[in-house]
């Protein structure tokens, strides 16, 4: 990281130039004598302190210091209410001999300014005031030269004593923050860390060696408390995955049905993100077995909830009795109700099939039609032509009721669009619909059955796209075998 021409390794006899973000005065004293703080802020790349006595000095890009400038590790915003008073930061190197870059803001709003991505620790001095807090003497809220704050017990009477604390670690959740403190006033140091910075020192017992091991330690320190925090999250966001699968994947409802049940799913993107595909099977009191497929457009716990909130009103719906055009203008209804966006919706697919097992009713609303593969015929997709809208794009919609022969032995394949939606090598093509039923007929014709039919299918597509897929992949297969 080339940190600017400010950055130039120490001479002999002369501290390691660092960055300041207040003008350079270039007389010799202290704050107490005089206007050593300028009105404005200058830009920080050219200024540093060369500190023989207390004296400042401009380095210019085409002076001799500034040529020989070596890029830092570290960078260092400092956050002190004198800025232009005695330095409190001695010269600071890293583990590896380099300078560390420092910045120096006198107040929250420069530091907010001040505060960019190549900033690795923040060395906050807790005297500073609090926002919206005022001085007790009416000042300016600076210390005099002595160090000391004026403003009347650090912060303003009566304020959280680490009001400025807590705003620094809101302004920068990523990074690491020192808290600087009055010497032997530890236990404010202790509550700034019980409140989040990474550790305290004593302000009037720096020293380079001292300073330089806390920042390397407390940048370390957060790197090891944002890994926890992730991990965690990631285990939370797991359990709740695995909470939403089982509500959008559950157990068929199929006691006394003749039929055998078949089911995989897989997420897209290794894993990345719960979609919205879901399925049921329940068998009604009069021997119906109804089978349904669906898909909430998009990823993320929201599609996950709606995905789980439709499959468990299309079960309630369907053993209350209702079915069709009827039952998917209710469900569209619950969709219209509890999506967070009206731009969200879903495709489904809902099959029922007769007592006898021979015949069986087809819906669809916007959603690939299923595959019938039957003894002694090539695998075919039902008829799609009546396929309705998807849920949720056209209010009063209608959705057709499409009557399909089966036969006496079959087996019946719903799926989702992320398992015809895959690349194909290196043509870019997609697999489509052909595609699928030309692969689950060779896979038939190998004699693949039932879950393994279904694995080998979700690994060939995700082969033939070169890796995990974008979207999410959910198959049901129902098959249909005489009693001998």
């Amino acid at each position: 990281m080339n940190s600017g021409p400010a950055e130039g390794a120490p001479e002999t006899g002369t501290t390691a130039p660092h960055t300041a973000e207040h003008p350079a005065t270039g007389t010799t004293g202290s704050a107490a004598n005089g206007n050593a703080e300028g009105d404005t802020c200058a830009e920080t790349d050219t200024d540093t302190a060369n500190r023989t006595g207390k004296a400042r000095t401009r380095i210019t890009p085409d002076s001799d210091e500034a040529a020989s400038t070596a890029p830092t590790n570290l960078t260092l915003l400092l956050i002190e209410d004198d800025p232009a008073g005695s330095p409190i930061v001695p010269d600071l190197f890293d583990r590896g001999g380099k300078p560390i870059r420092v910045r120096t803001a006198r107040n929250l709003t420069e530091a907010e300014r001040l505060l960019t991505d190549d900033v690795h620790c923040i060395l906050l001095d807790l005297a500073l005031p609090a926002p919206g807090s005022r001085p007790a003497n009416g000042g300016n809220g600076t210390s005099g030269a002595n160090g000391a704050s004026s403003s009347g017990g650090d912060g303003g009477e009566g304020d959280d004593e680490l009001a400025v604390l807590k705003h620094v670690l809101e302004l920068a959740p990523r990074h690491a923050v020192l808290a600087l403190t009055a010497s032997g006033d530890a236990e404010r140091g202790a509550e700034a860390v019980r409140v989040g910075a990474q550790d305290y020192l004593f302000r009037d017992e720096l020293d380079s060696r001292l300073l330089s091991r806390a920042i390397r330690y407390a940048v370390e320190r957060k790197r090891s408390d944002s890994a926890e925090r992730r991990l965690a999250e990631g285990r939370l966001h797991a359990r709740e995955n695995r909470r939403l699968e089982r509500g959008l994947l559950p157990t068929p409802l199929l006691d006394g049905s003749p039929l055998h049940f078949a089911a995989r799913y897989r997420p897209g993107r290794s894993r990345a993100l719960l979609g919205g595909d879901f399925y049921d099977v329940v068998r009604t009191p009069d021997g119906t077995v109804h089978a349904m497929i669906g898909d909430v457009c998009g990823h993320g716990p929201d599609e996950a909830a709606l995905g789980v909130e439709l499959r468990i009103a299309w079960r309630a719906l369907t053993l209350a009795g209702l079915s069709g055009d009827e039952l998917l203008g209710t469900l569209q209804q619950v969709l219209e109700h509890e999506r967070a966006d009206d731009e969200i919706f879903a495709t489904l697919c809902a099959v029922d099939i007769s007592p006898d097992g021979r015949k069986a009713g087809l819906c669809l609303a916007g959603h690939p039609s299923p595959l019938l593969a039957r003894p002694g015929h090539p695998a075919r997709l039902l008829p799609y032509d009546d396929n309705g809208p998807a849920l949720g794009l056209l209010p009063g919609a209608r959705w057709p009721r499409t009557q399909v022969d089966l036969g006496s032995e079959w087996s019946l394949m719903l799926y989702t669009d992320g398992l015809i939606e895959g690349r194909v090598g290196d043509s870019g093509e997609r697999l489509g619909q052909d595609g699928m039923v030309g692969m689950v007929r060779r896979q038939l014709t190998d004699g693949l059955r039932g879950e393994e039919l279904l694995r080998a299918a979700v690994n060939e597509v995700r082969d033939l796209n070169g890796g995990e897929l974008t979207d999410d992949v959910a198959l049901l297969l129902l098959d249909r075998v005489p009693q001998p």
